[in-house]
């Protein structure tokens, strides 16, 4: 049983043999890739510097309070908070053992859209010890 190369009638074969060939090219795209430089890309971003000034409050250990005002301004502890800042805050205090005290109080003026996404974020966070405040001028009314 004899196997050929070429053509029917013994002839040898003519064709060029591509596997060397392609093990060749293989290794010079090894090599450079290998000896290309790498592209640092850096954007620079500047940072806002941590100062005395803008040191957040801290969650006191045992009450803290959520007011917002007239204009729909929130704020921890006296100090006007975004909704990211408020979270952080409400998380720190939900980690808390004992777990302090979280006191509501909206104005009465202010838009309800601001009192429900706030009461939302608090929600979220699992506080569980939290009091109205500024409702007791309205219980001889019911």
């Amino acid at each position: 049983m004899a196997m050929s190369g070429g053509s029917d009638d013994g002839e040898p074969m003519m064709d060029l043999n591509m596997t060397p060939l392609i093990d060749v090219l293989l290794v010079l795209i090894i090599m450079f890739i290998i000896t290309i430089p790498i592209q640092t890309h850096a954007v620079k971003v500047d940072l806002p510097q941590n100062s005395a000034t803008n040191n957040p409050p801290p969650v006191e250990p045992d009450k803290n309070k959520i007011a917002i005002t007239v204009d729909g301004t929130v704020t921890w502890n006296g100090a006007p908070v975004d909704a990211v800042r408020l979270r952080q805050y409400l998380d720190v205090s939900a980690a808390m053992n004992p777990e302090p005290e979280l006191h509501f109080q909206p104005d009465p003026q202010v838009r309800y859209d601001v009192v429900d996404q706030t009461l939302a974020i608090i929600k979220r966070s699992n506080i569980s010890k939290l009091g109205f405040i500024g409702n007791e001028q309205f219980y001889r009314d019911f």
